[in-house]
């Protein structure tokens, strides 16, 4: 196999990663064991000890963290996976709440592509949330990490702290996928009393791609347990997430009779509507109208129904020497954008002088991008002191990254045909980056046998009332699940429901 692990050590520069374990010290030759005086042999023992053999790596802890108010009693971790002798992937490792002996271990990843899976950490299912001052982290009622041992990877290189000695950041679908279970390796071997736990890959948005491509390393790897795969609003596939999107909008009141008259005449023929690839004239108008709509018009497009922070934001900004461009999601790829030429002459002009930024539209990130540029921070999470500003996504990344992967359906039924695995794809039903009704094309169209009809699932509210927490259809090891009223990034919007059912999915029981 390529690209196999070339551990690193980078010392304090690189935020203090701890020497690879070796093997034991060999005693001196020609003298057993027996023979040896008890001052040696607590020499050697110490040396094993050092050499931290099966045992996390102590320079990773996060001995204390600025902005609680108490400290944790569960364990956390921050440091580097280093990979390939040049990449250094940044992670954020924290330990189950409750009964740690008996939890599985997950990975998660944000998405993007270049967004960084600090935000999962901080702003959804985190043991803390940032507070709006960028220096206050507040217990989380509905964290993760009480069902679990949660992994949080900045991927790909290039995202958050996540650098390679090149600083080449150019990368793709298979590449990433390759990288991050070397990654995920890594992390193992660092932390070897992992290894034999039940491991779940999880992760929203383009972890859509990310996921199921990394799943199909790890479950040919017999080394590791894998046990089961969720993905939240993520890219399935770029026709279904296009098709469905011009009639998400329309049956939300977004087009207008006139517009849709438009779509069905000159996208549509023997009653079928195309609107991810088309050649008609007319019908790319009649896309670019909706393009505008959804994703230029002002409307938060992680969230329908909520408001955007900071106002309605433009197509990009220039502030302050930098430009600023937002993240737009993953609809209409192939669309032109109508002020595309004049955003790419800026993109030029100052993407080789750093001075480009991608943020979330209508989402404040001011307050974590704060606190994990606090050099109090920094040093807490072991960050190396040539880490650059922390931002919540990387225009370079995102600019450079080459899609390779149209659709998942093959890596999904690859991963279905062992009947090994569960695995959840949900969505918030609010959400117009990744639509609920794309997934749900997908999932169909995978064509597993039907458990039962769509219906209710429901969960119990902090004040002990039961609601409905959206609707569920399960089939054959694969389940669709909505969750009601919620955005882009379920867990931050619907915490109390998303943990119900982050809960039931690693437990193997029925939504």
């Amino acid at each position: 196999m390529s690209g196999s692990v070339v551990p690193g050590i980078l010392g304090s520069k690189r935020g203090g990663t701890a020497a690879p374990p070796g093997p034991s010290l060999p005693p001196p030759r020609n003298c057993p064991l027996h023979q040896m005086g008890p001052s040696l042999l607590l020499l050697l023992l110490l040396a094993v000890a050092a050499a931290g053999v099966g045992a996390a790596p102590k320079m990773h802890e996060i001995r204390y963290l600025p902005g609680l108010d108490k400290q944790p009693s569960f364990k956390q971790y921050s440091g580097y996976l280093d990979v390939d002798g040049d990449k250094h992937l940044h992670y954020w490792f924290v330990e189950a709440q409750n009964s740690p002996a008996d939890k599985p271990l997950v990975l998660w990843l944000n998405g993007g592509p270049g967004c960084s899976s600090m935000m999962g950490l901080l702003m959804e299912h985190g043991p803390f949330t940032i507070q709006p001052d960028g220096t206050t982290l507040k217990y989380n009622n509905y964290a993760w990490n009480k069902l679990a041992h949660i992994l949080y990877l900045d991927s790909p290189i290039g995202v958050g702290y996540s650098t390679s000695d090149s600083k080449d950041y150019r990368t793709n679908d298979t590449e990433v996928a390759r990288v991050n279970y070397l990654a995920l390796k890594e992390f193992l071997r660092l932390f070897p009393e992992y290894s034999s736990r039940d491991l779940y890959l999880t992760g929203e948005s383009y972890a859509g791609i990310y996921i199921p491509t990394l799943a199909q390393w790890v479950m040919k790897d017999s080394s590791l347990n894998l046990k089961g795969v969720a993905v939240g609003n993520g890219l399935s596939s770029y026709e279904n997430n296009d098709n469905s999107l011009v009639y998400f909008a329309y049956y939300h009141g977004l087009l207008g009779s006139r517009l849709w008259r438009d779509l069905q005449t000159y996208c549509c023929s023997d009653g079928k509507c195309n609107f991810f690839s088309y050649e008609n004239t007319k019908c790319t108008l009649a896309v670019e109208d909706v393009n505008h709509i959804v994703d230029e018009s002002g409307l938060n497009i992680y969230n329908l129904y909520a408001p955007c922070d900071g106002g309605m934001p433009g197509a990009y900004r220039y502030q302050n020497g930098v430009l600023v461009t937002y993240d737009q999601g993953n609809n209409f790829i192939r669309q032109p954008r109508l002020n595309s030429w004049r955003k790419q002459k800026l993109l030029r002009l100052l993407a080789a002088e750093n001075r480009v930024w991608l943020e979330i539209p209508c989402f404040n990130t001011t307050a974590p991008t704060t606190f994990l540029n606090d050099r109090r921070v920094r040093q807490a999470l072991h960050i190396a002191e040539d880490a650059p500003e922390w931002r919540v996504c990387s225009s370079a990344v995102n600019r450079e990254y080459k899609r390779i992967y149209s659709t998942m359906r093959d890596q999904y039924l690859k991963l279905l045909s062992t009947q090994k695995y569960r695995i959840l794809v949900y969505n918030g039903d609010v959400d117009m980056a990744c639509n609920f009704l794309g997934d749900e094309w997908f999932v169909d169209s995978l064509h597993r046998q039907v458990k039962g009809p769509q219906r209710p699932w429901t969960y119990i509210e902090e004040n002990g009332e039961k609601q409905i927490g959206g609707f569920v259809k399960e089939f054959t090891n694969i389940a669709f699940l909505t969750v009601k009223g919620s955005g882009h990034m379920v867990p931050m919007d619907k915490p109390d429901a998303a943990f119900a059912m982050f809960e039931r999915f690693i437990t193997q029981k029925p939504f």
